[in-house]
């Protein structure tokens, strides 16, 4: 086996997170997608970042290994992996980064992988170009990591096309992909989203396994609260490209302190009674060229104060790691989730 990226300092988190904001220009507008997100993930430990379409999440993940395009994206705060400064680092030093210690599994594992080349081919190139080894080695731990996401028959999917595969075994195949140069963390951008239900629990036991077998962080992002309870440690909610909730899962399905995150789980089917329509979070999501001074949620609150529209609320730690950023905090307590305990 090729030597895995070098494991943070003790007591160093495997990502940390400071300030990060990440601006678009486009159209002649400024995208302010991401603004002021800061946070930690410990060695092992897998965090959910969940929230609507356009709340940040995407691009919160995608900031971590540099892969906005550069020429339009303004990106400041500080990223560290590993304790490397990710922001400063050069080309050379980005690409052992990307695959080496960080990987990615995208959403659409057909989009992301090369249609003219096999499985074989692009896992085992991988392989090579995180470390000198023979094309005999490299194909041997190709198999090998197919056979670590449980492919059946994985020496015949070595020498299939990405379109010969069912949406299951190609979501298989990214995973194998990302693992085979031994990363410490994980990037999971709703790798679920484009399978059936059935495969979809698959999928996310597998990666719950592999993360424990491998020691791996992982930040998994997802619109789903039901899959974030399937593999996270810890859940952060997005809103607004802001970080308005964060807490051990159990934490918030329980006790939700921000009205948002209540409205999520409100909203969820599980546990809703037949005939009975879904709770839906009333207005739109924010115009991210054009952020309101106060709380991103306070048009669509109805527990909405003035205070809430003149400045974003403080970040409280409310201790055992639940922290919350909301005027309710302190004063009256944010509406709870009727279904979130069972959704536990």
């Amino acid at each position: 086996m090729s030597e895995r990226s070098p494991l943070p300092a003790a007591g160093a988190p495997a990502i940390r997170v400071r300030d990060l904001r990440v601006a678009f220009a486009a159209g002649g507008k400024t995208i302010e997608a991401v603004n002021g997100v800061s946070l930690e993930v410990a060695p092992g430990e897998a965090l959910a970042l969940i929230g609507e379409s356009g709340s940040g999440k995407s691009v919160t993940l995608r900031a971590l290994m540099r892969l906005h395009p550069p020429r339009r994206t303004r990106l400041q705060g500080e990223i560290r992996v590993g304790g490397d400064d990710v922001l400063a680092m050069d080309k050379r030093a980005l690409a052992r980064l990307r695959g080496g210690t960080v990987a990615m599994v995208f959403q659409e594992p057909l989009l992301a992988l090369d249609p003219v080349y096999t499985i074989g081919q692009q896992i085992e190139e991988c392989i090579r170009a995180h470390g000198k080894v023979s094309a005999a080695e490299a194909r041997r731990r190709a198999l090998a990591a197919l056979e670590a996401v449980r492919i059946p028959s994985p020496e015949r999917r070595l020498a299939a096309y990405p379109h010969e595969l069912s949406g299951g075994m190609r979501q298989r195949a990214m995973i194998a992909l990302a693992l085979s140069a031994q990363p410490r963390i994980l990037l999971a951008d709703e790798p679920t989203t484009a399978l059936d239900a059935t495969v979809q629990i698959q999928v996310l036991i597998l990666l719950r396994e592999l993360q424990r077998e491998l020691g791996l962080s992982i930040v998994f992002v997802t619109h789903d609260i039901g899959a974030a309870v399937e593999i996270a440690d810890r859940v952060a909610v997005m809103y607004g490209g802001r970080i308005v909730e964060e807490g051990p899962i159990r934490t918030l399905l329980h006790t939700p302190r921000h009205p948002y995150t209540a409205a999520l789980l409100r909203s969820r089917q599980h546990g809703l009674e037949r005939g009975k329509p879904l709770e839906a979070i009333p207005g739109s999501p924010p115009d991210l060229s054009a952020l309101p001074p106060g709380c991103s949620f306070a048009p669509r609150c109805a527990q909405a104060r003035p205070d809430c529209l003149r400045q974003v609320p403080p970040t409280v730690d409310l201790g055992g790691g639940h922290r919350v950023s909301c005027v309710l905090v302190g004063g009256a307590a944010a509406a709870q989730a009727p279904a979130a305990a069972a959704a536990a």
